[in-house]
């Protein structure tokens, strides 16, 4: 195996995923198009010496369709022998995708890739493209399916979390984000969005309420509780599970991931051309691994993820530093940590998409360029970055810090 090594990450700012969002008025491809060209200039490269780009994009359909990786190649001005491949596992989809490219690095089959992922919320709403995992009744009614509000709810309800543990939970996201953008932390990785003349459209993650409070989360109403009363939702997930009483409807738009617009890139390659090009790696990919889980309660893959990670690894859980796992919502954080028996000051400790928001396809290459940094400013060896996904399934990345 040929040893893969991070050279670069780099991310937009999360633009708020509405219509009044900063980041509405830039498609999707222009988003991607700028994290390639800033790759590009801020290392100096050849691109012809990068032979593939692999981006996640959850919702591939209109403007983020026909393979938004090679178009968003094309339109930066990459040589044209630059292959380009746009991949969806869903909110996983960003770290699949750089753990694809990496492979390519780690098999001897390329030497310079970019992995990362794109998302606009604001002009392709999610959901846009349908699917038979949602409509098709054959397929529904046998995996037990709910919408994701509600199967986070049931993990709330099945392992005991309440309002008061989410919305807990909820409020120091919030507090570690401000923080971190206080204190700079992102600098290293954020490219700002810029028009056509060259001007700032944003330059920081839009989407924070540093604001929030215990009183001001406690006063939302729950986000899911109408489609699982009143749709049927709740009695067809307690078929799945009948040992838990009834579900308990905990989360609210407070506690859950901010739908957001935004983009992220990973500069990848083996130590030949980095040498070539004078680059230091950063980091080194350990390795990667993604696993199915149960369909209905959907968001419990990172636990048994990353069992099956360390595992292949010869790792415990105490060779891990930092860890990064996607807030989609609070409770899978908090099942997260209960699983692993990790401390809530090791986990997410610059705040995560509760506060930032959650860019679907971009949101994996972005917490990986963020743990990445964080090891960099901590002085510390070893992180992993996991993320929940539907349909029931787990995506987790090992870096070592070089």
């Amino acid at each position: 195996m040929t040893d893969c090594f991070i050279y670069d990450a780099i991310r937009t700012p999360r633009g708020k995923g509405k219509k009044n969002g900063s980041l509405h008025e830039v498609t999707s491809v222009e988003l991607a198009t700028q994290v390639l060209n800033n790759i590009k200039d801020r290392n100096d490269l050849d691109t012809s010496d990068i032979d593939d780009v692999v981006l996640g994009c959850v919702t591939p359909v209109g403007e983020q369709g026909a393979d938004i990786a090679r178009t968003a190649v094309l339109k930066a001005d990459y040589d044209q022998s630059v292959a380009g491949v746009q991949i969806n596992r869903f909110c996983a989809s960003g770290l699949e995708a750089t753990n694809m490219a990496a492979g390519q690095i780690m098999s001897g089959q390329s030497q310079m890739t970019i992995g990362g992922g794109v998302e606009s919320l604001s002009r392709v709403p999610m959901g846009s493209d349908g699917g038979a995992m949602v409509a098709d009744p054959s397929v529904a009614i046998q995996n037990y399916f709910v919408p994701q509000g509600v199967s986070a709810d049931m993990i709330a309800s099945k392992y005991g979390y309440s309002r008061d543990d989410v919305d807990t939970y909820s409020v120091e996201s919030q507090n570690r984000a401000k923080a971190a953008w206080d204190e700079n932390r992102f600098d290293k990785s954020i490219t700002p969005v810029k028009d056509i003349n060259g001007l700032t459209i944003l330059d920081h993650d839009e989407f924070m309420r540093p604001e929030t409070t215990m009183q001001s989360l406690g006063s939302l109403d729950p986000s899911f509780a109408m489609m699982g009363e009143m749709a049927g939702f709740d009695a067809t997930i307690n078929q799945r599970y009948p040992e838990v009483e009834s579900v308990n409807h905990v989360h609210t738009a407070g506690n859950s991931s901010g739908i957001v617009d935004g983009a992220a890139g990973i500069l990848l390659g083996n130590k030949e051309i980095g040498e070539k090009y004078g680059l230091k790696p950063r980091a080194k990919i350990k390795g990667f691994a993604s696993i199915g889980s149960e369909p209905s309660i959907m968001l419990t893959g990172p636990g048994f993820v990353t069992d099956k990670l360390l595992k292949n690894l010869g790792m415990s859980k105490s060779d891990i530093d930092i860890w990064e796992l996607n807030e989609a919502f609070a409770a899978v954080v908090l099942r997260f940590m209960e699983h692993m028996g990790v401390d809530h000051s090791d986990i997410n400790v610059n705040g995560g998409a509760i506060a930032m928001g959650h860019p679907l396809g971009a949101t994996g290459a972005m917490i990986l360029g963020t743990v990445m940094d964080e090891l960099e400013r901590t002085n510390k060896s070893t992180a992993l970055a996991t993320l929940c996904v539907g349909g029931g399934m787990g995506t987790a990345t090992v870096i070592e810090r070089v």
